[in-house]
């Protein structure tokens, strides 16, 4: 899917292309957003940015997935766009965009701010799985490469069940915020072994990287530290340390 196998994961009105091109030196993806699509979702979004909180509110969110992945076009990473959207046209669009660029269209199953969850967006997909398939299946209908941005720890939600209903509708990849339940990772890769699983929270040094790739996770991402070179190199350094250490157990010679 991509090398070195972390990701810099989409924050919430921060994660431009000039954010990507920062992080492209020490990363193989950078998933941009999360930008709400359609009316319900910029609502809730305009509601989040005036109680300080960072959000991207351009005028023609499509155009700006566009813009944003055309700038990204020669950088060297793979790119993908978190998105947040309570109705199926809009994911339409962006994913037509993202298939254009070669790039991942995320759908935002993780959101837990409670406007954009009343919307129908973010974490209450994860409690109406048929929706939420509905939107995977849409979005790899119109030709994109599909992940999908889930969080462990959401009541009544059994995640690997969930995962393995996503595959089968679309999602390439899932991307998990495994909270405090970082064994939960190692539930969705033995339930939806279709899938490229990158897994997310507190990956900041080899033990933590070290930790979800035992589970069985194919990446790890960084969040909030994605700003911080110091930290995307260390996390770099720990991943390529792990699978040089992975082919060499199995016999492949580490520049097969």
């Amino acid at each position: 899917m991509f090398t070195p196998r972390l990701a810099a994961a989409s924050l919430s009105g921060q994660s431009d292309a000039a954010w990507a091109k920062q992080a492209a030196p020490h990363v193989g993806c950078a998933i941009l957003g999360g930008i709400a699509l359609d009316e319900a979702t910029r609502s809730a979004a305009r509601d989040l940015r005036d109680r300080d909180r960072e959000e991207f509110l351009p005028a023609d969110p499509i155009a700006f997935v566009d813009d944003q992945l055309t700038a990204l076009d020669a950088v060297g990473v793979l790119p993908g766009f978190n998105v947040r959207s309570a109705t199926l046209d809009p994911i339409t669009e962006a994913a037509a965009v993202c298939a254009d660029h070669d790039a991942l269209l995320e759908i935002n199953a993780h959101c837990r701010q409670a406007e954009m969850c009343a919307a129908g967006a973010g974490e209450s997909l994860l409690e109406d799985g048929d929706r939420l398939c509905e939107q995977v299946a849409t979005a790899a209908n119109a030709g994109a490469t599909v992940s999908v941005k889930v969080r462990t720890e959401v009541p009544g939600v059994e995640l690997p069940e969930l995962s393995a209903r996503l595959v089968d509708a679309g999602a390439d990849v899932i991307h998990v915020d495994a909270m405090d339940s970082e064994s939960v990772v190692g539930d969705i890769v033995e339930a939806a072994p279709g899938a490229f699983v990158v897994a997310n929270n507190g990956v900041r040094d080899r033990e933590t990287v070290f930790e979800y790739l035992e589970y069985g996770a194919d990446a790890v991402s960084v969040g909030r530290p994605s700003t911080d070179p110091a930290v995307l190199r260390r996390v770099r350094e720990a991943v390529e340390a792990y699978f040089a250490d992975t082919r060499s157990e199995a016999g492949v010679s580490p520049d097969a």
